[in-house]
């Protein structure tokens, strides 16, 4: 196909301001305001792109895809969701860029006097490569977001149960929030613990800011309270709305033992005396 070799040796020696067309035209047409940092690296990435895509035209079949073009699109992702963007915010760009790609590609294409059938070869080139962008974009958002989303649970279960030394061998557990099997757990497996190298004698559980609990929640609270006494820990109970020490009655967990106060102050004060 000497009229693609010729078309591939055009793209290459005019990669630079190729790519400049393109992200003039795709940011006039949608109108976006983009900062010089933002510019200059899609520049290079469209600039690397072309080059790539004109070598893969000249025969290098097995040629990577350009590692600039993945970066790119991995960024793309990364900045939308430390914005909290949507994905459909990125989406949109590519059908103008795809019409930038094949009106410039057309342009030289008639230029070269390139047959329908090269022309339509080249288009679907450019497009598939796209399409490995777009996909890698999507990937990417998808994983960014489901660990920023573990990131942002795992904070909330450690604000959930924070301990908070009130004097030198007493902590409060003020419990907040929703108690779920996962904050149960972090209780368990991280508050327990430390609660114990603290050389703490006494722990006042504070209720007062528990939403609601539900059977197990209300059972794995009292196996909580076993374990800690067990360690030779005093506990008491604080802020328990009528709600709460009903659900716990109703499953079968007995409070007439458990040394219960209206509040944290309340519970100090008689820890005090």
């Amino acid at each position: 196909m000497p009229s693609i070799k010729r078309f591939s040796q055009q793209i290459n020696e005019n990669a630079a301001s190729l790519a400049g067309q393109v992200v003039q035209e795709v940011v006039e047409q949608m109108n976006l305001s983009i900062t010089e940092e933002e510019e200059a690296q899609t520049l290079d990435m469209y600039r690397e792109l072309l080059v790539f895509f004109s070598e893969s035209l000249a025969g290098r079949e097995d040629a990577a895809i350009p590692e600039a073009l993945m970066r790119w699109s991995k960024k793309n992702a990364e900045m939308q969701v430390q914005a909290e963007g949507k994905i459909s915010e990125i989406v949109v760009r590519y059908p103008p860029t795809r019409e930038v790609f094949s009106d410039i590609f057309t342009k030289i294409g008639t230029e070269l006097d390139l047959s329908l059938e090269d022309l339509s070869f080249i288009l679907c080139r450019i497009n598939r490569i796209l399409d490995i962008s777009l996909n890698e974009t999507f990937f990417a958002f998808e994983r960014l977001t489901e660990q920023r989303q573990k990131e942002s649970n795992k904070e909330l279960i450690q604000l959930s149960a924070p301990i908070v030394p009130v004097k030198e061998d007493t902590v409060v557990l003020p419990l907040i929030g929703y108690l779920d099997g996962d904050r149960i757990k972090h209780i368990m497996e991280n508050v327990v613990p430390q609660i114990a190298e603290m050389n703490t004698h006494h722990v006042i559980v504070d209720f007062s800011g528990v939403l609601t609990i539900d059977d197990y929640t209300a059972e794995a609270m009292n196996h909580i309270g076993g374990t800690l006494k067990l360690m030779g820990i005093h506990i008491a109970v604080a802020g328990l709305r009528p709600a709460l020490v009903q659900l716990a009655v109703n499953s079968g967990i007995e409070l007439s033992e458990v040394e219960s106060y209206h509040s944290v102050k309340q519970a100090l004060k008689s820890i005090g005396e």
